[in-house]
């Protein structure tokens, strides 16, 4: 018996998406149920488990706006990556996995703000005495995703200044 093979879509990269959200999820829920508000636990050199609350953006920027605010810009966010997914059907694979991890991040994000106002953040990186900013899965997946959209542009120009070289004699 012959299936049917399903079109290949960047739609298909939704499954990355809800990977990050449930992984997300999953180790805030586990965090909560084992660290207390600001308990710190080492794990390794340079890395501790620290239970924090951020009400903020990225490095608790705007950390007096209301949660509804930083929803309805992952709602703008969603719908336009969603749009994206739906009018870039083929290829693109690259842009395509960089834009489902964003969506995934972004909406773990969103999840935390819906239920407990705040965003839980948890991993702390260290050097001595300075401490990046703690942050979570979600956040490791939007800057994943955002370097992943910074590399297919700089592999954009590349392959742009090759074919002009190529058009141009090999000039360029």
């Amino acid at each position: 018996m012959h299936l049917p093979q399903m079109p290949r879509t960047n739609i298909r990269w939704l499954w990355l998406s809800a990977f990050v959200i449930v992984a997300d999820q999953a180790s805030k829920l586990a965090l909560v149920s084992t660290l207390k508000s600001f308990q710190v636990m080492p794990l390794v050199p340079h890395l501790n488990l620290v239970h924090m609350q951020n009400t903020g953006a990225a490095f608790s920027m705007f950390d007096r706006a209301p949660a509804a605010v930083f929803i309805l810009l992952c709602a703008v966010v969603c719908v336009a990556i969603l749009t994206w997914l739906r009018r870039h059907p083929h290829g693109q694979t690259l842009t395509a996995a960089a834009f489902t991890l964003i969506l995934g991040g972004a909406l773990g994000n969103a999840v935390d703000r819906a239920m407990r106002g705040y965003v839980v953040d948890f991993m702390d990186f260290y050097v001595g005495h300075w401490h990046f900013a703690a942050f979570n899965l979600a956040d490791s997946a939007i800057t994943l995703g955002a370097g992943l959209l910074v590399l297919e542009m700089l592999l954009d120009w590349r392959r742009a200044r090759r074919s002009g070289a190529g058009e141009n004699g090999g000039e360029g």
